[in-house]
Parts: C-alpha cells; structure tokens; sequence
C-alpha cells in the first residue's frame, strides 16, 4: 500500500511540484493575507504554513506566473540617518553662502533707507 503511495508522488514529482492544484487549493487562504487575519476579534494563522506558502510562491514566480498575494509595498522610509545637528549645520552655512551674495546689495539698501529716514526728520 505503501509503495503504491510512494509510486503515485514520485510520479507526480517527475512532473514537478503541483503547483497549480495546490494554488488552486489554497487560494481562498492565501487571499487572507501573509501571516494570518483577525475575524471577529480573533487572530486565526492561514490554513497553509509559512514554508508551504513560501516554496509554492517560488514555484509560480520560477513559471513565469505572478503572484498577486504578496501585501502592498509600504512607502520607502523617509527619515535620513546621521545627525541632525550635521544636516542644519550645512543648510546654515549654504544659506550664508547666499546671504553674502546679496549682501552688498543689502548694505546699500540699508544706507538708503538711512539717509531718508534722516532727511525725513530734517524736512518740516
């Protein structure tokens, strides 16, 4: 009885892993998510384990099919590394850089607004 059993798989697997019987097997679990789902206030793990999930994801991907069971990829992180300290610092000094472009510009602006400023209290 055995070596019948044994038989019938070995025939199977000549084949190649049985990929879409057991992806049409599974499917309704594996649409549940990765890991598993809360249903009505509990937490139930899928019907297939993580490594049956995993090795028959490989088997469709190395097909050629897609697999559509996979979550939605978060956003990229945006946080940077290091300190912050360093960053600001440098925006400081560009931010100089270009304050001392404009600043002879600026100073005449100011001994302009200087000499109005006298010559308006000088007026009657």
């Amino acid at each position: 009885m055995f070596g019948k059993a044994a038989a019938a798989t070995a025939a199977r697997w000549a084949e190649g892993y049985p990929w879409r019987e057991k992806l049409a097997k599974y499917k309704g679990e594996l649409g549940k998510g990765v890991w598993g789902y809360w249903e009505l206030g509990a937490w139930k793990p899928l019907g297939i384990s993580a490594r049956k999930r995993a090795r028959l994801r490989k088997e469709v991907l190395l097909a050629g099919e897609d697999w559509t069971y996979d979550p939605p990829r978060g956003e990229m992180r945006t946080k940077r590394k290091g300190h912050k300290c360093d960053r600001i610092s440098a925006e400081k000094r560009a931010n100089t850089v270009e304050l001392m472009k404009k600043m002879p510009q600026m100073l005449l602006d100011y001994k302009l607004m200087q000499v109005e400023v006298y010559l308006g209290d000088r007026s009657p």
